[in-house]
């Protein structure tokens, strides 16, 4: 009688192991051995998106700026409100402990950053970022989502999705299955102890699988110790908080994801920025979220040593407008600022802020294509070819120290 694949797999390592892993299983034990048991091996990109459109002018702020101050008579923030960052430039007051990384060389602020002819709408945007096209309406796959068909070759799971609301097309493959993170249990290999019998029966079989068989559990086994140390306890109480630190865990027990997706949007703590109305206090408890998180983040992998083989990066589908709106808020622009965060990151402002005169969509215009952050970050981080994920190629920025 033949033996499917799938039957083999039940044998070697159990029904309730292939039924955990669903229709990932066989990708997963194929590709298993060829990850690098070396924790220092792989770079990791964490992508962080910003869902509803950041206001970058209350999130770097250019409070000594004359059209600044008389476009926005509530949500106006002055020297004594920001926290010091340049000459004329500050933080928003919230993100105290974005500017204790800043201060520490972690932490830098890509500005200016957007697209040609920009689109005024949440899903024309959005679509933008996330597929790294201008004709995003006829591609179906994210520019992520590339990258991972692109390292899917060299490690059983290059890239997932870390959160609780619907996948975002950013990570959309079109060879490779993405899977969803919603706990770092989902990474766990569930299995029974297999009849020495039936080890005899499939031992042509096994000769195939044992080595990957192998593996498989050695990164169940990491999984498991991660879990039991824990790490870092004191991640904020908040969704992103939580997906934080999944993904340093993920990463400590290195079970081969070089790419991490993250996502505020569907109602969760990083999401909701799009502030057509009183935006202030809003703004202010979203941009406070943010900043614990990451720092947290940041702070437990430097904690694990594992700092220096992670970059962070954030982006939002535009900027907001200069001047507020009679609701007390502000409408959607171009421009914003991207962060990027990491122990190998340039630290500080790169580029200039955008000018207050020179509009877009009535926001600041852009000066820094996005594709070219992407390029270099999988280009000089990630070590794939950009031009392969993103169709052309873009001039480097300097991101990386």
């Amino acid at each position: 009688m033949s033996t499917t694949r799938r039957d083999f797999l039940k044998i070697a390592i159990g029904t309730p192991a292939v039924l955990s892993l669903g229709s990932t299983a066989p990708a997963f034990l194929e590709k298993a051995a060829a990850a690098d048991p070396n924790p220092d091996a792989d770079r990791v990109l964490v992508v962080v998106q910003l869902s509803g459109g950041n206001d970058g002018l209350n999130t770097v702020v250019p409070y000594d700026n004359d059209e600044y101050g008389r476009n926005r008579k509530t949500l106006r923030m002055t020297k004594r409100d920001v926290i010091p960052i340049g000459s004329d430039l500050g933080l928003h007051p919230e993100l105290t402990q974005m500017k204790r990384l800043l201060d520490d060389g972690h932490l830098g602020f890509v500005q200016g950053v957007g697209y040609p002819n920009p689109e005024g709408g949440h899903p024309e945007s959005m679509r933008i970022w996330q597929t790294a096209r201008l004709d995003a309406q006829v591609c179906q796959t994210g520019w992520l989502g590339r990258a991972i068909d692109a390292a899917s070759a060299k490690t059983s799971a290059p890239g997932t999705f870390v959160g609780r609301y619907a996948r975002p097309l950013t990570v959309n493959a079109a060879s490779t299955v993405v899977p969803t993170t919603r706990s770092v249990e989902d990474w766990k290999l569930r299995s029974e102890a297999t009849p020495h019998s039936a080890l005899q029966d499939a031992a042509p079989l096994l000769q195939e699988i044992g080595h990957r068989q192998e593996t498989a559990h050695t990164h169940a086994a990491a999984v498991e110790q991660v879990i039991r140390t824990g790490g870092r306890r004191d991640y904020p109480n908040t969704s992103f908080g939580t997906d934080m630190r999944i993904v340093a865990q993920l990463i400590e027990a290195n079970v081969g994801v070089r790419i991490f997706n993250l996502d505020g949007g569907g109602g969760g703590d990083i999401g909701g920025f799009d502030n057509h109305a009183a935006q202030k206090d809003n703004h202010a408890a979203l941009l406070r979220q943010l900043s614990e998180g990451m720092a947290a983040f940041l702070d437990d992998l430097e904690k694990r040593g594992l700092l220096d083989r992670v970059v962070l990066i954030t982006f939002s589908e535009f900027g907001r407008t200069l001047k507020e709106n009679g609701r007390r808020g502000t409408d959607h622009g171009s421009a914003a600022p991207m962060l990027i965060a990491g122990g190998k990151v340039r630290p500080g402002l790169i580029g200039e802020h955008p000018s207050m005169t020179e509009l877009e969509n009535g926001g600041p215009k852009h000066h820094t294509d996005f594709r070219r952050v992407y390029a270099t970050l999988l280009d000089n981080w990630l070590g794939i070819d950009s031009q392969r994920v993103l169709g052309e190629r873009f001039e480097p920025v300097k991101l990386l120290a």
